[in-house]
This record gives C-alpha cells, sequence and structure tokens, in this order.
C-alpha cells in the first residue's frame, strides 16, 4: 500500500530506478539495484523494435510465449528481495503476451512461497487489423499501469507502451495525476526517457568518454530518477556505483531518438524545448521546467513483417590493387547472377578500405569488399550466392578468401510506422484480483484533442565573432548520439558552451550536415534547433530503409551515425579550440 493510500500523501520525492535497456541487457541489474539504495519502484525496457519481431517469431514456434523470458528468470532470482524491501516493479517484458507471462510469474511466486500481487496491462495488439502483419501493436501510456498500482499490484507487467510509460505509469499512481496534468506528465515523460536506456545515461555509449575516470566506466550503474510532485526531478544513481551522471550524459540521452520541440506520446506531448538542466551536485542533474501539451489524437503502433530473405558475404581484399581487385570479384559474380535461373531482386556492393600501405600485419594490410543480396525467395538468394562465391575459390583474384561461407538465405524483417485513432485502441489494465478496468485515452479522458499551434522556431543566438580557424573533427568541440526510428534517424549534436553555440547553431545548417554525411543528400533532413539544450537535432528520413531488422546498411540502427559526423573535418574557430 502506498504512504498516500495510507493517508499520509504521497512520499515525494519518488525514487524510481532502471534495470533494463533492452532484451538482453546486464542480467544482475535487477539485483544491483534493488540492494545498492533506497527505491520505490524498479522499471525495465525489455522491447524494441527488432525486439518485436523476435518474439513474434518466438510465437509462431509456441503460441504460449511471445515474452522476454530472461525477465522471469530475474524474478525468480530476485522477487523476494523486491518484496522485502517493499519495491514495486513494472517492466513492459510482457511483450506480445503480459497474460501469459503474469501467470507465468504468479505461478512464481507461489514456488517461492511469495505473496506477490501480479497485474498486467494489455489492449495494445492491433492483429485483428492489420492480419497481413506478424506483429501490430500500439505504443500504449502509463494509466494503465497507473490504475495497476492503484489496485495494490506489486508487481505490473505490460505489453507495447512507450518507454516513458514505465515512469509516467507509477508517478501518476503515487502522486494523484490525471490526463490533463499536462506539465507534470511531461516532465515524467522526460524522466522516462532519460531513464529507458538504462546507462546511456550514466556515461555509456558518451561521445566525450574519455574526459570519464577509465575505472568508473569498467562497470557504470543503472540511473534512478527521484520525482517530484511537480513533475521535476533529479537523475543520479546509487552511491558507490560506477558511471558518471552530469549535465552531458543526461543531454546526449535526451538528444537520443528524438527529434523536434515537441515528443508527442499517448499520455502528453512534452516540450523538449523547455527542458533545464543543471548539474546539482556530483551525479546529480536536476530535470525542471518541462511544459507539456495534449496529447494527439493518435498512438503510434508499429507493424513488423517478414521483408523476404537475405544473404552476405564479405571479400577479403589483401595488400596491392585492392580496386582492380574488387572490380574483378564484382564482375565475376554479377556475371555469374545474370547467368542464374533467377537474379535476386536486390544486389548491393559496399567496399570498405580498411587497409593500410606497408602494414605490420596481414589484417590490417586487408579491405572488406561486402555484398548483400534480397529476395522473396530463400533459393534465389542462397544457392545462387553461394555457388557462384565458391566456384570462384581458385579463379579470381590473387589472395582470395571469405571471411565465412555464404550459406542459405536468412529472413529478415520490416517495420511500418502507423497512427490509429486513439480511441479505437480499448487499453485494459487487469488488476491482482482478476478485474477487468478500461482505461480510457488520455486526451477522451482529459488529455484533450485540440489541434496544437505549430512550434515557432526559436532565434538564432548572435553569431560568433572570430578570425582564425582550423580545420578539426566537429568532435573536438560537439557531442552528439544518434540513434534510429523506424526507416529513419536521428542525430542529436550539442556543444557545452555559450560560444560553441553560438557558432555551432549558424554553421552546422542541413546543407553542412548532408555536406558531411554524404549518405544523407538525396534524403529529407530537418533540423530542429534546442538552445536550452545548445543542441541541434537532425532527423535523417528513410536513411534505414525498412528499419533495423532488414539491415538496410552497415549500421542498421544508426548508432555510429554521429560519430562518424564528429569523425568530418570542418574549419572551427581557434577561440573554441
Amino acid at each position: 500500500m502506498s504512504a498516500e493510500a495510507a493517508g499520509q500523501g504521497p512520499r515525494d520525492p519518488l525514487r524510481i530506478g532502471n534495470a533494463s535497456g533492452f532484451y538482453g541487457d546486464r542480467h544482475t541489474a535487477v539485483r544491483d539495484m534493488l540492494t545498492g539504495g533506497p527505491l520505490d519502484v524498479l522499471t525495465g525496457d525489455y522491447l524494441a523494435e527488432l525486439t518485436m519481431l523476435i518474439l513474434g517469431r518466438d510465437r509462431l514456434k509456441d503460441p504460449d510465449r511471445g515474452y522476454a523470458k530472461t525477465f522471469l528468470k530475474q524474478m525468480e532470482e530476485c522477487l523476494g528481495e523486491a518484496m522485502d524491501r517493499g519495491v514495486r516493479i513494472v517492466a513492459n517484458a510482457g511483450g506480445l503476451n503480459p497474460a501469459g507471462l503474469a501467470e507465468q510469474l504468479r505461478e512464481l511466486a507461489e514456488r517461492l512461497g511469495l505473496d506477490v500481487r501480479v497485474a498486467h496491462v494489455e489492449g495494445d495488439d492491433l492483429g485483428p487489423r492489420f492480419r497481413e502483419a506478424l506483429t501490430a501493436h500500439a505504443y500504449l501510456g502509463g494509466f494503465g499501469i497507473a490504475e495497476a498500482l492503484r489496485a495494490g499490484a506489486d508487481l505490473v507487467v505490460t505489453g507495447r507502451v512507450t518507454d516513458a510509460a514505465l515512469v509516467t505509469g507509477p508517478a501518476a499512481a503515487h502522486f494523484g495525476w490525471g490526463p490533463g496534468d499536462h506539465d507534470r506528465l511531461a516532465g515524467a515523460v522526460v524522466a522516462g526517457h532519460i531513464l529507458e536506456c538504462g546507462t546511456q545515461a550514466t556515461g555509456g555509449n558518451y561521445a566525450f568518454f574519455r574526459e570519464l575516470d577509465p575505472a568508473r566506466m569498467t562497470h557504470p550503474g543503472f540511473p534512478l530518477a527521484e520525482l517530484h510532485a511537480d513533475g521535476s526531478c533529479v537523475i543520479t544513481k546509487h552511491d558507490g556505483t560506477g558511471g558518471v551522471v552530469d549535465v552531458g550524459t543526461v543531454t546526449a540521452q535526451l538528444l537520443y531518438e528524438t527529434s523536434g520541440a515537441r515528443y508527442a506520446g499517448p499520455d502528453v506531448t512534452a516540450r523538449l524545448d523547455t527542458v533545464r538542466l543543471t548539474q546539482e551536485g556530483p551525479d546529480r542533474v536536476r530535470v525542471d521546467g518541462v511544459r507539456g501539451e495534449a496529447p494527439p489524437p493518435t498512438l503510434k503502433a508499429g507493424l513488423t513483417r517478414v521483408g523476404g530473405h537475405r544473404n552476405e558475404v564479405v571479400f577479403v581484399l589483401t595488400g596491392l590493387d585492392v580496386d582492380a581487385k574488387a572490380d574483378l570479384v564484382r564482375a565475376q559474380i554479377e556475371d555469374a547472377l545474370d547467368r542464374a535461373k533467377s537474379r535476386p531482386a536486390e544486389v548491393r556492393w559496399e567496399l570498405a578500405r580498411t587497409d593500410r600501405a606497408d602494414a605490420p600485419t596481414e589484417e590490417t594490410a586487408s579491405a572488406l569488399l561486402r555484398l548483400v543480396v534480397r529476395d522473396r525467395d530463400a533459393d534465389v538468394v542462397g544457392r545462387a550466392l553461394s555457388g557462384a562465391a565458391i566456384e570462384l575459390a581458385l579463379g579470381s583474384y590473387p589472395g582470395f578468401h571469405v571471411t565465412a561461407p555464404p550459406g542459405k538465405g536468412t529472413p529478415y524483417g520490416v517495420f511500418e510506422a502507423v497512427h490509429v485513432d486513439a480511441t479505437s485502441v480499448r487499453q485494459v489494465a487487469v488488476t491482482p484480483d482478476g478485474l477487468r478496468v478500461a482505461i480510457p485515452a488520455a486526451a477522451a479522458a482529459g488529455g484533450g484533442t485540440r489541434e496544437l499551434a505549430d512550434v515557432e522556431p526559436p532565434d538564432l543566438p548572435e553569431p560568433l565573432a572570430y578570425e582564425r580557424t582550423r580545420r578539426v573533427p566537429l568532435g573536438t568541440v560537439a557531442g552528439a548520439r544518434s540513434g534510429d526510428k523506424g526507416g529513419d534517424a536521428n542525430v542529436g549534436v550539442w556543444v557545452r558552451t555559450d560560444d560553441a553555440w553560438r557558432w555551432l547553431a549558424h554553421h552546422l545548417t542541413v546543407d553542412e550536415f548532408r555536406r558531411l554525411l554524404p549518405e544523407s543528400r538525396e534524403l529529407q533532413v530537418t533540423r530542429h534547433l534546442l538552445p536550452n539544450l545548445r543542441a541541434l537535432n537532425f532527423h535523417v528520413e528513410g536513411i534505414l530503409g525498412a528499419g533495423v531488422a532488414s539491415q538496410a546498411r552497415f549500421d542498421p540502427q544508426a548508432k555510429g551515425l554521429g560519430e562518424w559526423l564528429r569523425a568530418r573535418h570542418l574549419d572551427i574557430p581557434e577561440v573554441l579550440l
């Protein structure tokens, strides 16, 4: 029972921690977070676009599966600890089958001799509407979680909810927020977005990692938020754990997989251009000032399906005449594919010049020529490619070999985002007592469905005055973090001083971005300014094809896109160096 339910008023702050950023994250994080310090709620994010495809294929093999099996193992090891400490657990590990996972958890608790009140949230499955899809799930908000917690649940598992819902739900239950509390909910959304990727908020994958103490980064701790009733919070971590929490690490995570000023979700639209970050102390960053607006009248839904089959082979080109060797084997393979019974629908070559002149090792003297083929028919990309490649073993360029022999074609997935009327999705909280409580869409329950006016673009700062420049990598002065959203990618770029912001805001235009990253030249690129964060966020449409599961490019989730941008050289004012 919460303090509020006991008549004491809600505790402030509410301490919400994270123990998983993806399906496969650090297994021991649940125990580490439970035993590392005080906590009220522990959350775990197990779902991503690729994960839904994986779970969909699991469910095809066994209809009783479709959830994150590792979560069940973690609960077997740690559920007693959570109950002893009075920590509630909220996770989206239910995936495609939250009811099935909830039942497994009840059986687990009974075997362990624990009195655990388990609830789950469902209603996200839109399979009957999209029968051609392997999986079709709406991104639900946090009010189903809130209802389950208000009903006394110790453990809540969900299907597809937004990552931030794992925080907005417990916060709404604890503080008594309703759908109209836009600013408070928006603050919780921002807190949830910072927490959702685990150690990315505590120094993981951080652009300026060389400035951090290596001893602290060997085993970074997971983050937690001290959330207040007004929606503000402090991002921190348990004392004595590794990693770093500072304005830079929090800024980087805020920019991850976001876009412009508005961050729309099913509970509220958070205004990222209002976020203020303040270093309150060691490993403590205050987040406040967040404003919220009505949620949109539609919910995002993610569809996955099998797009076809793919195969690949990587030819190793060693020593001299790399380009000529690549031309020869490319011509030989193309000829073989043309003569095959059926040519693959898509054939893609990429030469990576990883070689160097006069190299001290064979590996550093070698370049990699990667061939990827795709087709609806597995045989077309399997036998046709493997036969063509293997038959060249003694008849192609000198030093011919491959990193691995090509095998059978393997299926690849396609992700598609659609939007559905929020009021047409019936979110249901199934309480520990088995009651099924319908949760109205936030927009219909007080969130509002009004059409929001366009956000006025912020004024540019005064240009930086400077005389001399030096040609150096952008990353000398700027950090970046990038990620995927379906077939699109975002690249957030930020700087740490006002003078650097005055230069960046004027210099890193869309045209300059396209020049630095030629892969984006023919694509739609939109630039968003976030002056409070001294940041620009670039949205690049279509660079990832049909999403991560389609593996359309070398870096299918655009994780390294920002680091590529930071490595590009340009003329930077010497006063910033």
